[in-house]
Order: C-alpha cells, then sequence, then structure tokens
C-alpha cells in the first residue's frame, strides 16, 4: 500500500468500515469510500461532490438503489475485507497521486479512481448523478492552480 495516504484518507477508510456496517455487510465496496468522501466532508474530494449537488443524502439514495443482493468476492483491507473493486480503486487512487504528483493520496485521488472503476456502484451512482471525470479532473486542477 502507498505509504502516504493523506490523514484525510484514512478517514475515509475509517469512515468506509463504519458505513459498510451500517448496510450490515460484511465487506468495504466502493459505495462506501464514495459515501465516506462525502461524509467526511472536508476533502477537495467532497468539495467536488458537494459542487456537483452530489450531497450524501442523494450519493446513499443511489447507492441504495444500486445495490445488489449478491455480494463480490472480498479480500482483506483493515478491519472488513474490501471487494476487488475497492482495491483497484485503492491501487488506482495511488497511481492519480503519482500521476498528478502528490505527496498523499487524497480524496480527489479516490474520486477520480472511483469514476474509472467501470462496473462498481459507486461509479453508477456518481454517473447517475452527472458527475464526470471530465468535471473532477478540471476542479483538480483549478483546485491546484489556487493552492
Amino acid at each position: 500500500m502507498y505509504e502516504r495516504l493523506s490523514p484525510r484518507v484514512d478517514q475515509v477508510i475509517k469512515l468506509a468500515n463504519a458505513i459498510a456496517r451500517e448496510y450490515d455487510q460484511e465487506y468495504v465496496g466502493t459505495e462506501h469510500v464514495l459515501l465516506a468522501i462525502a461524509r467526511e466532508g472536508t476533502g477537495l474530494g467532497a468539495t467536488i461532490l458537494r459542487d456537483s449537488s452530489a450531497t450524501e443524502e442523494r450519493l446513499r439514495a443511489e447507492v441504495d438503489k444500486l445495490v445488489k443482493a449478491s455480494l463480490e468476492d472480498t479480500w482483506v483491507f483493515g478491519r472488513l475485507p474490501g471487494s476487488p473493486h475497492f482495491r483497484n480503486v485503492m491501487a488506482r487512487a495511488i497511481e492519480e497521486a503519482r500521476d498528478l504528483s502528490s505527496k498523499h493520496v487524497c480524496t480527489e485521488h479516490l474520486l477520480l479512481a472511483l469514476l474509472a472503476e467501470k462496473g462498481c456502484v459507486a461509479q453508477a451512482a456518481l454517473k447517475s448523478l452527472g458527475v464526470t471525470p471530465k468535471s473532477v479532473r478540471d476542479q483538480v486542477a483549478q483546485a491546484a492552480k489556487s493552492a
């Protein structure tokens, strides 16, 4: 794992575990990470979601519509096992951070990775709410210019 997860991403992962438990699920999926970004609320990823009118409530409603009865295969990450999509998202977030020359993996990198993970609940929920990879990349670039 990338040794430089930001403290905010550490908090998001903890929240994702808690949200998975709220759903009475025994795995952490992309939908839990997405909801955790929104719930944590202070990262650039959360700001981008809010600017896109993708509030935690709207995201939860979309996730609830998309979650299926069958569970994906799991792998262990932290306390709850993570779905294969979750593993892919974490790996992609690391790549996004490196590509953007970031010293830490942050919530905006998680958000970009969620959007890139085809076939996962989070990507479908974001798409349904009109959040696109281009709009997120544009906002990340704008934030970098402002910093």
